[in-house]
């Protein structure tokens, strides 16, 4: 496959989720949004702005009345449509009414608010988005005091003195598993597409000569009750984040501080160790038992820096594991 599909199949997987704010098209606006000093917000947060600097705004949200009460790594909930979606069911039960981002661009931070479309894209392509951009923290506050207090009153008095960024929630519904499901020797296993015709004719071809069991490839707007409904037992599915975050999320052992892990890959159709920074954006796929949730990590850390190498990394150690040829 060659490094142009590569790279159209990463961007067709994760543009098909849109869940990252970076590929939300926002119509920019210079108004803040109605009721944002009224009702509640949470914040994601990009990997570069420090634990200080989130204080500094959560202080100037305090004063201005943003009641942000809970932070969140983006990387982490944005990872894939598994972490998606149990944030946003959170969230509804939190009532919350919008999102804040604030990210940090070449030394420049950026604050956007947006509201909360209460499903798991978070936002609608082409939604409203405020937007305040300062290279000081205190200065884009400033900003946001005035414009905001401009056309609404305050109404959040009961805000958090620091920002809540310990809420944790596990997305694995039923049982975590580091081996692979034996059930795929007779159940049948729904692979996503990826909305490119392309594209998905050569994960069809992969699976059509690599995979031995039984697959269909599903819509890309899966709903995994109805597949259930069609007889699939088994999805497979993937997240993409920074290497530590991806861990994290998947509930491997995080009591040691790493600055790279190792991955087992097949770049060649062998098995080799590649080694990759924990601050590395990678992509870790798993098997998922629809019906009970049950998620099957395989025996290895395979994740990989682009899509089709980490998809390849599973499957040939699931293969490798079950002694398949």
């Amino acid at each position: 496959m060659s490094n142009k599909l590569f790279g159209s199949l990463v961007v067709a997987f994760i543009l098909s989720t849109l869940i990252a704010s970076a590929q939300i098209n926002f119509q920019i606006s210079d108004s803040a949004p109605t009721e944002l000093l009224a009702t509640k917000s949470v914040v994601f947060f990009s990997k570069d702005v420090t634990d200080a600097e989130l204080e500094e705004f959560q202080r100037g949200f305090q004063q201005i009345g943003i009641d942000a009460v809970a932070y969140f790594d983006e990387d982490k909930i944005m990872a894939g449509k598994d972490p998606s979606r149990v944030y946003a069911e959170y969230f509804v039960t939190r009532d919350i009414k919008f999102i804040v981002l604030l990210e940090k661009k070449e030394k420049q931070f950026v604050f956007k608010a947006t509201a909360f479309n209460g499903k798991s894209s978070f936002f609608d392509a082409n939604q409203s988005a405020w937007q305040v951009t300062d290279v000081k923290i205190s200065e884009l506050l400033k900003t946001v005091y005035r414009d905001s207090w401009l056309v609404q009153k305050k109404q959040n008095f009961l805000i958090n003195d620091l920002p809540e960024k310990t809420i944790e929630l596990n997305f694995i519904t039923g049982r975590r598993s580091d081996f692979f499901p034996i059930d795929l020797k007779v159940d049948n296993l729904a692979v996503p597409r990826t909305g490119d015709e392309a594209i998905d004719k050569e994960i069809e071809q992969f699976f059509a000569t690599s995979y031995p069991y039984k697959y269909k490839m599903v819509d890309v707007n899966y709903d995994e009750k109805e597949s259930r409904k069609l007889g699939f037992h088994y999805i497979l599915c993937y997240v993409h984040t920074r290497s530590r975050a991806a861990r994290e999320i998947l509930g491997y052992d995080m009591s040691r501080a790493e600055n790279a892990y190792a991955s087992v890959t097949f770049p060649n159709g062998a098995s080799q160790i590649k080694t990759i920074s924990a601050a590395q954006p990678v992509y870790k796929f798993y098997f998922k038992h629809i019906e009970s949730g049950n998620v099957f990590l395989g025996t290895k850390w395979d994740a990989d820096e682009t899509f089709y190498q980490a998809f390849k990394n599973h499957l040939m150690n699931f293969k490798q594991e079950l002694n398949l040829n």
